[in-house]
């Protein structure tokens, strides 16, 4: 029934991927679409380490010569590109709340 809603969503989702990118855009994104998963693993797995490095321990420095800066931007940005990955991670996961939008 997943696989149904998907086909027949096409007429909505795909006249607006052919304008964006074009059709060989559009072509090149087909054929990427068996790899969504593993870039979605990917992006999970860089988020983890951004995340590390806006949260990770500052350094301690006996003698002062280190130089701390602050982390507030990076946090931001960090979490910023962690709402992105979510939803675009939900969106390809789940194409039936894609589709059921409009």
């Amino acid at each position: 029934m997943g696989t149904l809603a998907a086909v027949l969503g096409t007429c909505c989702v795909a006249p607006w991927a052919v304008g964006l990118v074009g059709v060989s855009g559009a072509v090149t994104l087909a054929r990427l679409a068996r790899w969504q998963p593993w870039f979605l693993i990917v992006a999970a797995v860089m988020l983890a380490m951004a995340f590390y490095w806006a949260y990770r321990p500052a350094p301690v420095c006996a003698d002062g010569s280190c130089e701390t800066t602050s982390r507030r931007r990076l946090r931001w940005f960090v979490w910023i590109a962690a709402l992105v990955v979510a939803a675009l991670g939900v969106a390809a996961l789940n194409p039936l709340l894609l589709y059921h939008i409009h």
